[in-house]
């Protein structure tokens, strides 16, 4: 399968005069038609049109499609695999299984909405008798709220890009999808597309449900945002892009929801018994997840928060041992490279920060590197959590347990929060679970917070800055609801009422 460097928007791919290149590990870089913003006019016009068909089409026909688009792109999964390594530098395993994810989420979407259940259906028959004043028939439904608008993410090239989670809830709920497709994969990005096209046409679809306009060019974002026909956004990104957006939705005519996952470094706390008994096996487990994929995970454990003594003196012996193992590794993109090497050095120059381990990369290279500070540091200063996209570590030493819940209370919104603990360690542990359900959208014990689980119970979301609406997570079935709107049908004749609402 070959790139067709152009956008698509209804059914046709459009190219245009001004192009931009991609950023190839290795290869000669690809050429792809800078988007506009007619082109984006264009795409929610032809969404606004295939609203009136797609969003009122049966929950069997959207599961058809979901499951063509994951047939499509299994179809061209070698071709998508050597273009995602050509581009971002991901290994192959690693991207072979992201396509499996895709996929997967398309297919969960399709089983999701054929059992109905998302539909939250309700019904208070009428009481025509009821004295002092009679009730009328009531029936309510979650109801698709129109076009929607998805942005590409640098770190998934494909679960959460062009056919990933934002763009399969969507779908699934019945709302038409215009993706504004991430600079650093378009070539990805590009086949993705055409195994969704394919997937319309097979299913004879107004060619209006999907279009994507590629990067190049920061106007075309704000367009998307700020379109009259789009009801509502969903974008995976930096705190400062992700927050500029977010502003624009707000300030429309017609304010829209910015559905929005910005940053985390998803902290740790090792409790005593947890540390007595496995402190050294810790170490080595947060080594391996917080370099995995060089450290580009949203979810990665960039804090561990741990008493000071002997134990946490071992645990950084031994976590400094295993970081040191870990070789460069390629990261995303150049531009991403540069923003961790300048986290490295805020870091490394911040009062009261220790330097545990230090290395040395360039160019578009990430090695780990090992931080340690006090309690009493990391409470006087806000900017020490602040996230370092890659694999760069802080390990703050506390004095008892009143400091260590202190802070977790000083802790801003975060996808994840993870407690290392013993039996012996429950009524520590009893204390800040309390305080860290109100701080993330995922707590987890005795484990590892990279890696998440694509399934119904799943929350990857969280108070702010780990994303803009703590009511909604981005990945698992409950995440349709983003998409969604109720509506009630007061004494409507059954003869109109939506099939589904029966």
């Amino acid at each position: 399968m070959t790139l067709t460097g152009k956008h698509l928007i209804a059914g046709q791919w459009v190219g245009g005069d001004a192009t931009f290149a991609n950023e190839p590990v290795s290869g000669e870089a690809d050429l792809f038609a800078v988007g506009t913003v007619e082109m984006v006019n264009a795409a929610a016009q032809a969404a606004e049109e295939a609203f009136w068909s797609y969003g009122y089409s049966t929950r069997a026909e959207r599961a058809v499609f979901l499951r063509k688009i994951a047939d499509e792109i299994d179809a061209l999964g070698d071709a998508i695999t050597a273009q995602g390594v050509k581009e971002t530098g991901l290994p192959e395993a690693r991207l072979i299984g992201e396509r499996g994810r895709t996929t997967g989420q398309l297919k969960l979407f399709a089983d999701h909405i054929e059992k109905g259940d998302y539909l939250d259906r309700r019904h208070d028959e009428a009481l025509p008798d009821r004295a002092p004043l009679p009730r009328p028939d009531l029936r309510m439904m979650q109801r698709p709220i129109g076009p929607v608008a998805v942005f590409g993410a640098s770190n998934f090239p494909l679960a959460f890009s062009t056919a990933g989670g934002d763009t399969a809830a969507a779908l699934a709920a019945g709302c038409p999808v215009i993706v504004k497709g991430h600079s650093a994969h378009p070539g990805v990005s590009d086949l993705v597309a055409q195994a969704i096209d394919a997937a319309i046409k097979a299913c004879d679809l107004h060619p209006g449900v999907f279009s994507q306009i590629q990067g190049g060019n920061r106007a075309v974002g704000t367009a998307v945002v700020q379109h009259p026909l789009i009801k509502a956004v969903g974008f995976t990104g930096s705190l400062g892009g992700g927050r500029a957006l977010f502003d624009l939705c707000a300030a429309r005519p017609e304010p829209i929801p910015f559905f929005g996952e910005l940053g985390s470094v998803n902290p740790m706390f090792l409790l005593s018994g947890a540390v007595a008994a496995r402190g050294a096996a810790l170490a080595e487990g947060w080594a391996g997840s917080l370099t995995m994929g060089a450290g580009q995970f949203c979810t990665n454990p960039g804090i561990a928060v741990i008493d000071a003594g002997e134990g946490a003196e071992a645990f950084t012996a031994a976590a400094s041992a295993a970081l040191e193992k870990v070789g460069a590794q390629t990261m995303l993109t150049d531009g991403i490279a540069r923003a961790y090497h300048a986290g490295r050095d805020r870091v490394a120059g911040t009062k009261g920060v220790q330097e545990v381990l230090t290395t040395t990369c360039d160019l578009r290279n990430a090695t780990p590197y090992l931080f340690a500070t006090t309690a009493e540091e990391w409470l006087a200063n806000d900017e020490l959590g602040e996230e370092v996209f890659g694999p760069l570590g802080m390990i703050v030493t506390t004095k008892n347990a009143d400091e260590m819940l202190a802070v977790a209370q000083s802790l801003q919104g975060q996808l994840t929060a993870t407690l290392h603990m013993e039996d012996s360690d429950a009524e520590q542990a009893r204390k800040l679970l309390p305080v860290l359900e109100r701080k993330a959208g995922r707590v987890l014990a005795n484990g590892f917070p990279t890696g998440v689980e694509v399934s119904d119970s799943m929350v990857h979301g969280g108070p702010y800055p780990a994303s803009t609406n703590f009511g909604a997570t981005s990945v698992g079935t409950l995440s349709i609801r983003r998409f969604l709107r109720p509506v009630c049908y007061q004494n409507v004749p059954a003869s109109i009422l939506p099939d589904d609402i029966a």
